[in-house]
């Protein structure tokens, strides 16, 4: 898809016109208002739509009239919404040129037309033999260009953590990802099993020991000189989950693909950030690694060391993502940063708390949680606040090691917050747990099932306005 930014939307020959028009107002096409506002009654509530012919007497084939609800109530995270319905009714008409005629909006809503467009417009048909042709081409609005191309970038890392999130285990393994994150004309090193054993990374390795795929500790450095501040990254990499020893049960195993979603949000992320050219370091983490079954799985009861020298005593192996960013989290805040963001699929305790609709954040600064929060919800996502307190560590204490990697059922989110500050030391730190939020079931607003690239728009955004 092109989104191609002009002054006069309604002279350029089309598929479909996509007219606005506000709850029980009118649109600016005659023709719209005579036979579905004046003869049909078309209220324009917000996602609702009204398609008529023009029996060629305009450029236009269609007039598609988009409601967008009560222009009181009417913001940008709607616009992104309403514009992906328009278009993915317009992909169902197989309709290759789209112009959108947007009237009396009173905020700049260039991004968000844009990221609604590019997601709307989004599939995975990878495997797919027979593959569908109905995307839309081109897409005409009055729009600013620059921020429209801005956009278009961040749609592109969605994209790719997507596409990524979205492909089977058998594909996206700890070494493709560590081949993908090579190619990117980054600053990267990529630690083996044998490197991360020097470095004392006990825990992340011992939840790779049941695979026959070999873990890979990947880092990604984009430099720039004299920067603004210094952010790290973390993405949890399981790139497939089977809950170990502890075994998932197989309808919780289906989709345990998307375990990685988080990693796949930090290599979008990295995959563009070069053509933002922001003037911050960031550092882009992930220890990749598989949660298998395998004859030499860690244990139940096993005693893991981290790369800090704190134990763990192991009480599921189902509680591995925790592991895994223990020693990330120690890694990043040896590389002195200001700042240590970590994205992780870890609970479904955070799932019950906030369902599908938000990820749960917690930190040790809250400078740091309140930006972020305010960063995503500007840019489409929600984050809510999760309590941090040191009771919730109660429930992780081992009689025999420093700590449990689970404790009880009750505040699971919180207590695996409380359990990866352990492993944080003198920096500004916040964790993002996007279990709800990163892989839909079905469809949900401006998505279809699937992947959902969680993260990417905060963070992209996030960085840039440092």
């Amino acid at each position: 898809m092109e989104i191609k930014v002009v002054q006069d939307t309604k002279s350029i020959e089309s598929d479909i016109l996509v007219a606005s028009m506000f709850e029980n107002e009118k649109t600016v096409i005659e023709l719209a208002n005579k036979y579905a506002v004046e003869q049909d009654n078309f209220k324009g509530k917000f996602g609702e739509t009204y398609l008529l012919p023009t029996y060629g007497k305009e450029v236009y084939k269609k007039v598609l009239i988009l409601g967008l609800g009560k222009k009181e109530e009417f913001n940008p995270n709607k616009m992104r919404e309403a514009v992906a319905k328009a278009i993915k009714k317009a992909m169902q008409m197989e309709a290759k040129k789209v112009a959108f005629s947007l009237d009396g909006i009173e905020f700049d809503y260039s991004e968000q037309f844009a990221m609604g467009a590019f997601i709307a417009d989004y599939s995975f048909d990878k495997y797919k033999s027979e593959k569908k042709d109905n995307k839309v081409q081109e897409v005409y609005v009055q729009a600013n260009a620059d921020t429209v191309k801005k956009a278009e970038k961040i749609a592109a890392a969605m994209t790719f953590a997507r596409n990524l999130a979205n492909e089977p285990a058998q594909f996206a393994t700890p070494t493709e990802l560590a081949n993908i994150a090579c190619d990117f004309g980054l600053d990267t090193v990529v630690y083996g099993k044998e490197e991360c054993e020097k470095m004392g990374m006990g825990a992340f390795l011992a939840v790779a020991k049941g695979s026959s795929q070999e873990p890979k500790f990947i880092h990604m450095k984009y430099q720039v000189d004299n920067p603004k501040k210094r952010i790290a990254i973390i993405g949890k990499g399981i790139t497939f989950d089977s809950g170990g020893l502890d075994i998932k049960p197989p309808s919780s195993m289906l989709t345990m693909k998307d375990d990685m979603s988080a990693a796949a949000c930090v290599l979008g992320i990295m995959s563009i950030i070069r053509e933002f050219h922001p003037q911050v370091e960031v550092h882009g983490i992930i220890a990749a690694c598989e949660n298998m079954p395998g004859c030499s799985a860690y244990k139940p009861g096993d005693i893991l060391t981290a790369k800090n020298g704190k134990t763990i005593e192991v009480d599921n192996t189902d509680a591995e993502g925790r592991l895994t960013l223990a020693d990330a989290l120690c890694y990043a805040c040896e590389l002195g940063v200001d700042e240590v963001i970590d994205l992780a699929t870890l609970t479904g305790a955070c799932m019950v708390a906030l369902g599908t609709n938000a990820a749960g954040i917690m930190g040790n600064d809250e400078t740091l949680v309140q930006n972020l929060i305010s960063t995503a919800q500007r840019n489409g996502e929600r984050f809510w606040e999760l309590p941090l307190w040191e009771e919730y560590f109660d429930s992780l204490k081992s009689d025999i090691a420093d700590m449990k990697n689970t404790g009880s059922r009750w505040g699971g989110a919180s207590t695996a917050g409380v359990f990866l500050q352990k492993f944080v030391k003198d920096v500004k730190w916040a964790h993002i747990d996007i279990a709800g939020v990163a892989f839909l079931e079905k469809p949900q607003k401006e998505f279809i099932k699937g992947a959902t690239g969680a993260g990417v728009r905060t963070l992209l955004n996030y960085i840039l306005e440092q």
